[in-house]
């Protein structure tokens, strides 16, 4: 057996559905918390355990579940935040279907002294259409404190929703269900998923702001970046050490502003994708003179999502534009140094030769300084013979062996540059 195998089977059922009767109060609750906050939430969790007298788990795990009575309290760990669903299934009759909720159950210091930032709360009212009637439009219009209501039938109009996608005057957003003919189950599973469009739609909207604040300056970089091409394309000659850092400030400012959005980026269009998903589940029929949950949606989500998105790629090209400029200004850089080596050698070149004809003419000097010095020597060498009584003419054989050391000298002289030139010619064979 795999090591993995139960992991792998459980993690499908790591998630599941609630089972909800058509009369119960719903609070959720979504807050973001870096790795150390969530540990320590999750020591704050186990707290619960105790107050309710309840075994707590040994270790943190993706979903947690602890119940007290009629009230059970769900804790999921998702990859930037924690997630409670806080389900009360024994709330008493109200007119006000939101005077009792979800969160009203837990310890008040408990829920004070949470961790994290929340991002999404609000409370789903969950009521039976089956025997008591549905109220007027003006009653729940009272509920959602007069604000403009969003209706939807789901499931092909087994059950009537109203919201309003705004928080209230509790700080929480509300969802109002009337359940015409929905079983435990299926109803467990849709508000699941309106939970999940409340709570992703918000999510996505994080990068929002992001993409608001960095339109405003890469459109300054759009025209500067222009401007800087322009001028490497019409002007003949630039001052190429600012032109790099003009490339290289505005390479640094996009790679930094890649590294604070792309993670955001990337999250808004996973949870956008979600929240599509979610929505086509819920199969909505339209209300008469409402927007559909989806209606809104896609009328005010998709365009800030691709707001989100259209900054993205916006960064991408403007990064590859800089590659290319960037490019374009190594290889100006490359030619002119390619052109200054060529003068160089050249320059090289004519100093070799110079040095070359001047060697010659040393050489030229160097054998007539030789010769006479050698000549000289051997005039010492006659006259010492010469007086010894040797029967030499001094002028005639100094006469003869003036031509005899200078062609010697100068034979010398040209085997030694010829060994010379063979010794250079094999060692740069030997370093090609």
């Amino acid at each position: 057996m795999h090591a993995q195998r139960d992991d792998l089977y459980a993690e499908l059922h790591s998630r599941p559905f609630q089972v909800i009767p058509s009369t119960a109060r719903v609070s959720y609750v979504a807050v973001m918390m870096d790795v150390e906050q969530k540990k320590q939430d999750f020591d704050h969790f186990l707290t619960l355990f105790q107050r309710f007298g309840a075994v707590p788990p040994a270790q943190d795990s993706v979903c947690l579940e602890v119940a007290h009575g009629d009230v059970r309290i769900r804790r999921e760990s998702h990859l930037e935040f924690i997630s409670y669903t806080i389900i009360n299934e024994g709330a008493p009759f109200q007119q006000d279907p939101f005077a009792n909720n979800g969160l009203s159950c837990l310890p008040q210091d408990w829920v004070k002294n949470m961790v994290g930032t929340v991002v999404s709360a609000f409370h789903v009212a969950i009521e039976d259409a089956k025997e008591r009637p549905e109220p007027d439009l003006v009653h729940v219009k009272s509920y959602f404190e007069s604000m403009r209501l969003i209706g939807s039938r789901p499931h092909n109009g087994d059950a009537q929703v109203w919201t309003t996608f705004k928080v209230h005057s509790d700080g929480c957003g509300r969802v109002l269900v009337y359940n015409r003919n929905m079983s435990d189950s299926q109803l467990g599973r849709m508000v699941q998923r309106l939970i999940e469009i409340e709570s992703y739609r918000l999510f996505a909207l994080l990068s929002l702001p992001l993409a608001r604040h960095y339109n405003q300056r890469l459109a300054q970089m759009d025209q500067r970046l222009a401007d800087l091409t322009a001028t490497l394309a019409e002007a003949s000659e630039v001052d190429e050490q600012q032109v790099l850092t003009q490339i290289i400030d505005m390479a640094a400012w996009v790679e930094a502003a890649r590294a604070k959005t792309t993670f955001r980026f990337s999250a808004t269009s996973a949870y956008h994708d979600l929240v599509l998903k979610r929505l086509a589940e819920l199969k909505e029929d339209e209300v008469s003179g409402h927007l559909t949950i989806t209606e809104f949606m896609t009328r005010r989500l998709t365009p800030a999502v691709r707001t989100c998105k259209a900054t993205s790629e916006h960064l991408e090209n403007l990064s590859r534009r800089l590659d290319r400029v960037s490019d374009m200004m190594r290889t100006r850089v490359e030619m002119s140094i390619q052109s200054q080596n060529q003068h160089l050698l050249a320059s090289m070149d004519r100093r070799s030769k110079i040095q070359l004809a001047m060697q010659h003419t040393v050489e030229g000097l160097s054998v007539a300084a030789i010769s006479y010095y050698s000549i000289g020597l051997i005039k010492y060498l006659i006259e010492a013979a010469y007086q010894h009584g040797a029967p030499i003419d001094k002028s005639l054989a100094v006469g003869i062996s003036v031509p005899i050391v200078i062609g010697g000298v100068w034979w010398a002289t040209r085997r030694i540059h010829k060994r010379f030139l063979k010794l250079a010619k094999e060692y740069g064979s030997v370093e090609d």
